[in-house]
């Protein structure tokens, strides 16, 4: 390891549902049923991106 952090996405499947959790880095979420759609939002960071409990920009996640 070069000693340098990689950002960490995750994606995750929501059991008894068609439904995917994208979770950023940053803390930002979203969910989505096609995962192209999900990982294009993912990597943009921070295009549309709001970590929780920041209240300085609209929401950019969905309900889960």
């Amino acid at each position: 390891m070069t000693g340098r952090e990689r950002p960490v996405y995750r994606v995750r499947w929501l059991p008894g549902t068609d439904t995917l959790l994208g979770t950023c880095h940053c803390g930002a979420e979203r969910t989505a049923e096609d995962p192209v759609p999900l990982w294009e939002w993912l990597l943009a960071h921070p295009d549309g991106h709001r970590a929780p409990g920041d209240q300085t920009a609209p929401l950019a996640t969905a309900a889960v």
